[in-house]
């Protein structure tokens, strides 16, 4: 099965699961709502939100995104360091006691365009990539209430993510070297979130 397939059918999966937790919505509460930010991706100068949906009384519905458009090209064609990207990552939640309260585990399917150069924490030392990537991951979290409308939640999460990139040399980063692509497993998630709950 290639990687658009299983990408494709776990966001199927996600979908399906959707759908029967809507169903199972009780006493016709409506759902709550919050709406969140990842503090420590603050870090990296990526601009970042997500909205959660609570489905059922042990379900909900977290789409995250992230965008760093911050590029570090300079004006002779050359890249200083930069995480350009954009991330998007839907994930399908399971609360242990109900929705937005305690444990959870999460089936999430991530998507990410990106131009990044020059990192070297992550092997990119002297060089620049250009693609996408999508993949699926299961994540563990827990959520606290801080107050009526404010809560923290720290989650971690692995899986899988393929990869498609153009690899350039950083010195001459117009030219591009190779196409290539890699299959990535390990930690795909890790977050400290602060929501506002409606």
């Amino acid at each position: 099965m290639n990687v658009k397939k299983l990408f494709l059918v776990a966001l199927l999966l996600c979908m399906s699961f959707c759908t029967y937790a809507q169903t199972e919505i009780s006493q016709g509460k409506a759902p709550i709502v919050g709406l969140k930010t990842n503090l420590p991706y603050w870090g990296t100068a990526t601009f970042n939100a997500g909205l959660e949906f609570r489905l059922a009384k042990k379900w909900s519905l977290d789409i995250e995104a992230g965008l760093n458009p911050f590029d570090g090209k300079n004006d002779d064609g050359t890249y200083d360091r930069t995480l350009k990207h954009l991330r998007i990552q839907p994930e399908l939640r399971y609360w242990f006691c109900e929705a937005n309260n305690g444990h959870f585990l999460g089936l999430h399917v991530p998507y990410y365009l990106y131009n990044v150069a020059d990192v070297k924490l992550i092997g990119l030392e002297n060089e620049r990539r250009e693609g996408w990537g999508a993949g699926v991951g299961l994540s563990y979290g827990y959520q606290w209430f801080l107050s009526k409308h404010w809560s923290m939640e720290a989650t971690v999460g692995v899986g899988y993510i393929y990869f498609e990139y153009d690899r350039y040399p950083c010195t001459d980063c117009g030219n591009r070297e190779t196409n290539r692509h890699k299959n990535y497993f390990g930690p795909t998630q890790a977050a400290l979130n602060l929501i506002y709950l409606f």
